[in-house]
């Protein structure tokens, strides 16, 4: 069969058959590179560079990663948010997966970052004004106890002394005053 042959072929299966996204099974390299942007997305809870990606597989180009992120988005295994960095994102083809992932309470180092990242500007942003609002307070409150019920315990605890001093500037007591204990997991 010359190359002309083969053309028509692979054009008259692409017709005959159209491709759903995340039907056609990746790559034994795909799959390598699904499994490599999932274990950085999970240890630093953003995704990788291409030149991160090209190093982390020993890849000679980005261009080669490239060629195998564009395929991955074709056939449905990756996302990218409006074609800005970092924004790859990993396809679940299963529903039973989603569901799993959403029944468990357990964060990942990279959403744990995140999140004490996100309360630690909440306690800045309490703590530059001169008088914090009772909103902030209770947002912060609500923040703590959703660290708890998360189970980080000891990320809840460091910030108690800061939840304090708001607590005692918003009363009109001096920072020094105790902070009120979280409330008992059930």
């Amino acid at each position: 069969m010359n190359e002309k042959q083969t053309s028509q072929t692979v054009q008259t299966t692409a017709v005959a058959e159209p491709a759903e996204p995340g039907t056609v099974r990746p790559t034994k390299k795909q799959k390598e590179l699904l499994g490599y942007i999932e274990a950085f997305i999970a240890e630093h809870g953003y995704s990788p560079s291409y030149r991160e990606i090209m190093n982390g597989l020993q890849y000679t180009s980005v261009a080669t990663v490239a060629l195998h992120v564009g395929n991955l988005i074709k056939r449905g295994h990756l996302r990218k948010r409006d074609h800005s960095a970092r924004s790859l994102e990993v396809v679940v083809p299963s529903g039973v997966e989603q569901a799993a992932q959403l029944k468990t309470n357990e964060v990942k180092d990279g959403e744990e970052k995140w999140l004490v990242g996100k309360i630690e500007r909440l306690f800045a942003e309490a703590e530059t004004d001169v008088l914090p609002t009772p909103e902030q307070v209770d947002n912060l409150y609500i923040m703590l106890g959703a660290l708890r019920v998360l189970g980080l315990d000891g990320a809840a605890q460091s910030f108690m002394e800061r939840i304090g001093e708001l607590k005692g500037k918003l009363a009109g007591e001096s920072p020094a005053a105790s902070p009120a204990p979280l409330p008992a997991q059930s």
